[in-house]
C-alpha cells in the first residue's frame, strides 16, 4: 500500500486578491508561511518519508516549511505538477475578467490550459511517483487545479467540486492498480489556528 499526500501551496498575495496565478510564479506571503508550519507541525510524526514539490516559488517555499520541520530532505522538483497554465488570464481578478472580455469570457478561447491536458500530466506524474516508492508514504505539494484534475483521473468516483484550501492536505491509497481518496480538503490545522 502507496500513500501520497497531496498538498495545496500556502497562501500568496494573489490568492487574496482573487487573481487566477497560474505559471505566475508568486511567492508565499506571511500568512502562507504560517499555514505551511501549521501544516508541518501536523505532519510530523505521521511517518512520511519522501517530499516532493512542484517547481513554481509557492510550491517550494511550502515544501521547504514541511521539510525543516520534519527534518525530511526535498527529494524532487516535479515541473509536471506545475499548475495549470492560466492563459491571458494570469494576473487578472474577476472585475477585470469582465471587463476586457464581457460576461461570456469562459467561452473564449483565452490560451487556458485544457482539464483534459492537467489531468493526463498529474495523473502520470502521480503513478510514476508511486511506482518509484512502491509501499512509501509520499507527500506532494502543488497546486489547486492540477490537483483537483489529477484527483479526478485517479479516483473518478470523487466529488471535487470544492475547491482546495491553501495548505489542505488530501490523502490518497494505492492498492495494487486501485486509487481510492481516505481524506479530501482537510486543513483542519489552519483552522486550529484561527
Amino acid at each position: 500500500m502507496t500513500r501520497i499526500g497531496l498538498i495545496r501551496h500556502g497562501s500568496t498575495a494573489w490568492n487574496k486578491e482573487g487573481r487566477i496565478q497560474g505559471h505566475t510564479d508568486n511567492p508565499l506571503d506571511e500568512e502562507g508561511l504560517r499555514e505551511a508550519a501549521a501544516l508541518a507541525g501536523r505532519l510530523s510524526g505521521e511517518g512520511w518519508e519522501y517530499l516532493y514539490t512542484s517547481d513554481l516559488l509557492r510550491a517550494k517555499q511550502t515544501a521547504e516549511v514541511i521539510s525543516a520541520r520534519l527534518g525530511l530532505p526535498v527529494t524532487g522538483i516535479v515541473p509536471e505538477l506545475r499548475e495549470m497554465n492560466g492563459g491571458l488570464l494570469e494576473g487578472s481578478t474577476e472585475q477585470e475578467r469582465l471587463a476586457r472580455w464581457g460576461q461570456d469570457w469562459r467561452e473564449l478561447e483565452l490560451g487556458l490550459e485544457p482539464h483534459e491536458s492537467g489531468m493526463e500530466r498529474g495523473v502520470k506524474a502521480v503513478t510514476e511517483l508511486a511506482g518509484r516508492h512502491p509501499g512509501g508514504n509520499i507527500l506532494l505539494v502543488s497546486h489547486g487545479a492540477i490537483l483537483r484534475s489529477t484527483l479526478k483521473g485517479l479516483v473518478p468516483a470523487l466529488d471535487v467540486s470544492r475547491l482546495l484550501g491553501n495548505t489542505s492536505i488530501t490523502v490518497l491509497v494505492k492498492n495494487g492498480d486501485e486509487w481510492t481518496c481516505e481524506l479530501y480538503n482537510c486543513v483542519k490545522h489552519v483552522q486550529e489556528q484561527e
